[in-house]
């Protein structure tokens, strides 16, 4: 399978996901997600990575961060998460071979209306699953942690979400958080899988693909589409892969705005 190509545009909200070798349910025990959240945490504290959302599935993960102007950041993260879950995993089990399918894939989100669906999308991902009935019921998701703020050990950047979707307090935040859930639970369609927040290169309103477009310099390759009003950007010689919906998909794009190129040798 060809591998993600990642991109780097300074300020940019970015929806990671990555997922387990073959679909393997690698993060199928309690104890392994924390290990991957606890990574997480690290990779906020070491390299300053600024997690707005996440969720830990048995198989696959979410991650929503923002870059904050620093191109090897959000690489070095994704390199030490990675490579310290597939280190422990494998040390553990007494196994060889890849721990990760393929590269990470990232989708850049426009930070209006786009960033709050692509947050209760990710919210939302085992109840499609159908694994529990609320996002509050799955305890490695970023849902009770906006809800319900830690007093230590905080993944999520407050400060940074609340200035992205223009909320003043943690109160509101939570609130808002909350009504937006259950406005989607609340609607049948809303729990349908949307592969435009993780197979595509961005979402949000036109200007704004067509600007990231151009600035990654995607010419003849790149595709614009628009669903009910919400445009992506695809690369149409993409090969997606579709089983048990999830992501991290092959993009063979040509641009100079690429994340640097690491060799992910820790990851097995």
């Amino acid at each position: 399978m060809p591998r993600a190509n990642r991109h780097y545009l300074p300020g940019y909200v970015w929806h990671i996901t990555h997922r387990c070798h073959k679909q393997e349910f690698l993060l199928k025990f309690a104890r392994d997600r924390r290990r991957w959240l606890h990574w997480l945490f690290e990779a906020r504290k070491r390299h300053g990575l600024c997690v707005l959302n996440y969720t830990v599935t048995s198989n696959h993960v979410h991650l929503l961060v923002r870059d904050n102007g620093t191109a090897d950041v959000i690489p070095a993260a994704m390199q030490l998460i990675a490579g310290r879950m597939a280190q422990e995993y494998n040390n553990r089990k007494e196994r060889k071979g890849a721990y990760w399918e393929d590269r990470y894939h990232a989708t850049a989100i426009e930070t209006d209306q786009h960033l709050a669906r692509c947050l209760v999308y990710m919210d939302l991902n085992m109840v499609r699953a159908g694994v529990v009935k609320h996002p509050s019921e799955w305890p490695h998701g970023g849902y009770t942690e906006i809800q319900t703020p830690p007093q230590r050990y905080a993944i999520i950047d407050r400060a940074a979400l609340k200035e992205l979707l223009t909320i003043r307090s943690d109160a509101e935040l939570a609130a808002t958080h909350r009504s937006w859930v259950e406005e989607a639970l609340s609607k049948h369609n809303s729990l349908r899988r949307e592969g435009k927040w993780t197979e595509s290169i961005a979402v949000g309103r036109e200007p704004f693909v067509v600007a990231t477009q151009a600035k990654l310099g995607i010419k003849g390759p790149g595709r614009v589409s628009d669903t009910d009003g919400h445009y992506e950007l695809r690369e149409s010689s993409s090969s997606y892969m579709t089983i048990l919906g999830h992501e991290n998909d092959g993009l063979r794009l040509q641009n100079g705005y690429f994340w640097n190129d690491l060799d992910d040798k820790s990851v097995g």
